[in-house]
């Protein structure tokens, strides 16, 4: 039985338990004395509403709901996902909507405490609802009648779960942020600010109590909540976060060795490769095990946690993926030699429709909101100096990677029909007058997810990507964090066999004989596209590395205190992105800039206005940074702290 079944029934539930969550917590996200007023702000009482397992079940479905709306934003999905938000902070991406007059490009400039463009606000407002939905489950539990001690445990260890997952994001987005971990019974407006080291201390030990607590996926008739595995894996990130390497390795051995979780080395499950006559596929296992059909099946053994997503369903939130990250392929002035369109979306209905050159419903319309840079599409692909042709991920033989240069012209009135599209004439000069935007290579096996709502309807020319299940959690990206503690520990001979691993899964023909935290962090990028927040794993891993004192793939050691001035993060962005601090590329009269202490977004202006009593520490490089604004410098005395008022 799968998740979205029980979360469908419980659907009007939670629209009105949302309501009430809203409510009965103040967090620094803001407060105002309205609420102080006697008039209710909500005609359920939590001490009622939360005293019955259903109760409580529906508070923890919209904790796992909620972590799937980092990819499946519900507003505006046409014009930015969060998830996107994460990668224009990488060397992977960039912003690339290039009629937008706000375009997010100069971020060193443009990021400050008071504006905030694209989805950075929402991670922060949204990580802290979450966080309330956790303390709410953590906060009642013990009024529910009837449950005995294990099952609390359990409902406690999902709850630290979701806690600890999204502190963990906190922590390695914002730094250094107010601790919140109970429901109160009225507003706090004198927060301070806790040390990340403290707040990462804290959920290690909550994950290993999470460990224990919570069941195997073998003994549970639900996919799609907490499981020990995902435990286990939050677990190995937060020994790693706070430089604990070998527990860290001995956590992935028993989850790779010794849970029932395994790489998918052949094709397996349900075989959907539609619209074969424009672009065919070679069933192979990277397309299947991308398969949003495929990612919460039994027979799929790397899931660790899935997020359920259907269409259709109470359940089901577009992602619009195609229509966000594919390029712009149907603009005007993107010609042909002879000056036609170079290339058109036609419904199925449209006299000029033509099954070869059906593109539209074979990739999607998009309109290019990030683009991956030169290095994701093309550099990153070669290793000991080769270009790996045997990748899979990387495969358009396969049909897996799709390029612009395998496309034709498909207007029919056009005198080059059929043939296939360039960038440049012969003397050099392009046929579009944006590049940026409309031209550049995509990963299809992961960014196309059908909507058949759009497909199935003849009169329909868009389709911008439906809603499909996503990746958590899965074994591959277990492999990668045990070769980063190994790499941290000297074991590099260790490291590079887990890389490897991964490497001949996706059939590659270039294998490592040594690895560095370059070609680790490379393989991350190669295997994670769109599953790793890319951003908060380079930030945490610059942390790990600066503690381990190891150096990066250029010699480069780091401080843990001066990451603001020099990471590893920003190395990769010097290094790697052709876009950033360059000075080669201005759109809307923007250059494409980063600062080193970007590693660390600015903490709300609206959220330390709203913390009257106390002031938040802002982040170095912003306005309103202090260095003396003290901080707790333990999370208990933080915690200790939270019912005074």
């Amino acid at each position: 039985m799968n998740y979205t079944r029980i979360t469908s029934k419980l659907s009007r539930r939670l629209t009105r338990f949302a309501l009430v969550l809203a409510g009965v917590a103040a967090t620094v996200t803001g407060c105002k004395e309205s609420y102080l007023k006697p008039e209710p702000l909500s005609l359920y009482e939590p001490g009622l509403t939360f005293s019955t397992r259903s109760g409580l079940d529906a508070a923890m479905a919209i904790c796992d709901r909620h972590i799937r709306s980092y990819w499946t934003y519900f507003q505006y999905v046409d014009l930015s996902l969060p998830i996107s938000t994460e990668y224009m902070f990488t060397e992977l991406a960039v912003a690339s909507k290039t009629d937008d007059g706000n375009i997010f490009a100069d971020i060193a400039t443009r990021l400050t405490p008071t504006d905030m463009p694209e989805r950075v606000p929402y991670f922060w407002d949204e990580t802290y609802n979450g966080i309330k939905y956790a303390n709410t489950v953590i906060s009642f539990i013990d009024n529910v009648p009837g449950l005995t001690d294990a099952v609390k445990n359990e409902y406690r260890g999902r709850a630290l779960f979701h806690r600890s997952f999204r502190y963990l994001s906190l922590c390695f987005q914002f730094k250094d942020v107010p601790l919140v971990t109970k429901i109160l019974q009225v507003p706090k407006l004198n927060y301070k600010t806790t040390k990340r080291e403290a707040i990462l201390k804290m959920i290690t030990a909550d994950m290993e109590k999470a460990v224990e607590w919570v069941p195997n996926q073998a003994q549970m008739t639900l996919t799609g909540m907490v499981n020990k595995a995902a435990c286990r894996h939050l677990l190995i990130k937060c020994y790693l976060a706070t430089g604990q390497f070998d527990k860290a390795i001995e956590q992935a051995d028993l989850l790779i060795n010794s849970s029932g979780y395994s790489l998918m080395q052949a094709n397996f499950g349900n075989d959907v490769r539609p619209y074969a006559t424009t672009w065919p596929v070679t069933r192979n296992v990277i397309w299947d095990l991308h398969r949003p059909e495929n990612k919460a099946i039994s027979a799929n053994k790397e899931t660790i946690l899935v997020m359920p997503n259907r269409i259709n369903t109470d359940m089901g939130i577009k992602m619009n993926s195609m229509r966000n990250w594919l390029p712009f392929m149907d603009y005007a002035n993107t010609k042909a030699p002879d000056g036609k369109q170079a290339l058109r979306y036609f419904a199925t209905s449209n006299s000029n429709f033509r099954a070869q050159y059906d593109y539209v419903h074979t990739y999607g319309r998009g309109i290019a909101h990030i683009r991956p840079t030169w290095f994701a599409q093309k550099s990153l692909w070669y290793v000991n100096g080769k270009d790996d042709t045997g990748d899979l991920r990387h495969s358009s033989a396969a049909g897996n990677w799709m390029r612009m240069d395998s496309l034709k012209y498909n207007d029919p009135t056009s005198t080059y029909y059929g043939q296939k599209i360039r960038l440049r004439n012969t003397n050099g000069s392009y046929f579009t007058d944006d590049t940026i935007r409309c031209w550049f290579d995509w990963p299809h096996y992961k960014y196309y997810v059908e909507d058949p709502n759009e497909t199935q309807n003849v009169n329909e020319a868009n389709h911008r990507g439906g809603a499909g299940d996503w990746y958590l959690f899965r074994l591959a990206e277990t492999y990668l964090l045990r070769a980063e503690a190994k790499f941290y520990k000297g074991d590099i001979a260790g490291a590079t066999a887990d890389v490897n691993m991964i490497r001949q899964r996706a059939k590659c023909t270039q294998l490592y004989t040594t690895v560095s935290i370059g070609d680790i962090m490379n393989e991350r990028a190669r295997e994670l596209n769109m599953e790793e927040w890319r951003f908060t794993e380079l930030s945490r891993v610059s942390y790990c590395l600066a503690l381990s004192g190891k150096p990066d793939e250029a010699g480069v050691t780091y401080s843990v205190d001066n990451l603001a001035q020099n990471s590893y993060w920003y190395q990769r962005i010097q290094r790697y992105s052709e876009f950033y601090n360059k000075g080669k590329v201005t759109v809307r009269n923007r250059s494409y800039t980063m600062a080193p202490n970007n590693i660390s977004w600015p903490i709300p202006q609206s959220a330390i206005n709203a913390n009257g009593g106390n002031k938040l520490r802002q982040n170095v490089g912003y306005s309103g940074y202090d260095a003396t604004v003290s901080m707790w410098e333990n999370w208990e005395d933080a915690v200790a702290d939270e019912d005074k008022q």
